[in-house]
């Protein structure tokens, strides 16, 4: 029976990670540009014997990012942006450049516009945005050009992951992408919305209390087998 236990660790260790992501996942239900994600596991296994038996231990081995649009609300904010379909901006980290759906940003005492947290926004050639001084009625168009009084000064960058890239969460609504990523031509942009998270709470919180009672049954095999094996330990030093 001790297979029976290290298949069933492994196998509480992955609901463990599991429900620490859907904790994560409802605690950002309302955090603007927010990316759902999910625990993907993957089966290994281990001969046991020369005839052929095996053991299946389970893993989790990596997360899912559900890049779903979220829906978009409108704020009639100048520097709310939600993109309409695929795309990412492109934010400057002390980390290195980041890609986000987060579209809530500010202008700096310096004219940059920045996200909440200081991360500076990037335009199409990846370098900062400046609006320029005493610029007002500033317009951004789907394309992502800006304009002040009707006159171009910049374009913000709209992004894609290439295929095959993997793209990490990095905390927050931000990821890191391994490689460069493609300038997004057909993007949209919508100014005055933000794109809220893509997270179904109802859903959410089914699955929270589903991997607790497969963890609780888990538990309780794993108690029931100890118990067995402390009871024959005593029967044979009797």
């Amino acid at each position: 029976m001790d297979n029976a236990i290290y298949a069933t660790l492994t196998r509480q260790s992955g609901l463990m990670k599991e429900m620490g992501v859907v904790a994560n996942n409802i605690a950002n239900v309302n955090t603007t540009g927010f990316r759902r994600e999910g625990v993907i596991f993957a089966e290994h296994l281990g001969a046991l014997d020369r005839r052929g038996a095996t053991l299946s231990m389970a893993h989790a081995r990596g997360r899912l990012i559900d890049l779903r649009q979220g829906v978009l609300t409108q704020t009639n904010g100048t520097y709310d942006l939600a993109i309409e379909g695929e795309g990412f901006f492109a934010v400057e980290t002390p980390d290195g450049n980041r890609l986000t759906r987060a579209g809530a940003f500010i202008p700096s005492a310096e004219g940059e516009l920045m996200t909440a947290e200081g991360y500076r926004l990037l335009d199409e050639g990846q370098a900062p945005i400046l609006i320029p001084p005493g610029a007002s009625a500033v317009n951004i168009g789907p394309d992502g050009t800006l304009s002040a009084n009707g006159v171009p000064f910049g374009r913000i960058g709209l992004f894609t992951a290439p295929e095959g890239a993997r793209l990490d969460h990095r905390g927050g609504t931000l990821f890191q992408l391994d490689g460069d990523p493609e300038p997004l031509e057909e993007a949209s942009l919508r100014q005055g919305f933000l794109e809220e998270s893509n997270v179904d709470p109802v859903f959410e919180i089914t699955r929270m209390i589903e991997v607790q009672r497969a963890y609780e049954l888990g538990q309780s095999f794993l108690d029931r087998e100890d118990e067995r094996i402390r009871n024959a330990i005593t029967s044979m030093t009797r």
